[in-house]
């Protein structure tokens, strides 16, 4: 059975509830009758309930761009993965780049992050990466096996059944440079035998891995039609309902 593509949009620190609104209002028109691929979009949390409202009905769903891994409690500013299923997401975004890079997410609060995500019902998007003097290094294999097999670690293939790793290249996102769908393909090999060592043959072949880091319009197409890349998670190009739409019907 093939898998189904899976396309979304991780808009950042950009829109606000307003700005959001519009892009709905332009976006879905474009994508009503699109049911190929799987499309998500993540706003900040501000805007989750504004993008929740617009897509009702729609075949686009929503999601957070990050949790906490504890139900509640004294946290100041962080959001549970009850709040988000309880506010109408279906995804969330765990371990992106700039959370390991800015906000000190390490692979052990990736695992924990992951293990309550899926326990809420939510397909989470796991990201791993290099960073540009790991890929020079030729580490690039290495980092992705520990970050997965750290990520995966206590979690069991049946509990995981709905997650969806993303590969982001750190030196590809937002600089412009884009993996080669040849050097992306690759690496998608790797993360899945990861998989395969961590949950099993059926899981690993079941896997979605998307592909993130400088996704564009046009050069969507000869990423998406590796076979080992099961979709994109798109950042800056997915600000714009013309160019995500492009995108999506790659």
């Amino acid at each position: 059975m093939a898998r189904k593509k899976l396309i979304a949009a991780n808009w950042k620190m950009y829109k606000t509830p307003e700005q959001t609104r519009e892009f709905f209002n332009a976006f879905l028109p474009l994508v009503a009758d699109h049911d190929r691929d799987e499309i998500c979009v993540c706003p900040p949390f501000i805007n989750v309930p504004t993008a929740v409202e617009a897509a009702k009905g729609t075949r686009v769903g929503i999601g957070a761009q990050n949790m906490f891994w504890e139900k509640e409690g004294a946290y100041t500013g962080e959001i549970s993965a009850g709040m988000i299923t309880a506010s109408g997401c279906q995804y969330v975004i765990i371990g992106h780049s700039e959370r390991r890079q800015y906000f000190g997410e390490t692979d052990d609060t990736v695992n924990r992050k992951l293990e309550v995500a899926l326990e809420a019902g939510l397909t989470p998007i796991l990201c791993i990466g290099e960073v540009i003097e790991e890929r020079e290094a030729g580490l690039t294999e290495d980092v992705l096996r520990r970050q997965c097999e750290y990520a995966f670690r206590g979690i069991s293939a049946r509990k995981a059944a709905k997650l969806v790793v993303a590969y982001e290249p750190v030196w590809a996102i937002g600089t412009g440079k884009t993996a080669t769908p040849q050097l992306a393909g690759e690496a998608h090999l790797v993360i899945r035998e990861q998989a395969r060592k961590s949950f099993g043959e059926e899981f690993a072949s079941n896997l979605r891995i998307l592909y993130g880091g400088s996704v564009k319009p046009d050069n969507a197409t000869a990423l998406m039609s590796e076979e080992d890349i099961d979709g994109a998670l798109v950042g800056g190009a997915s600000l714009d309902p013309q160019s995500f739409m492009k995108i999506v019907k790659y």
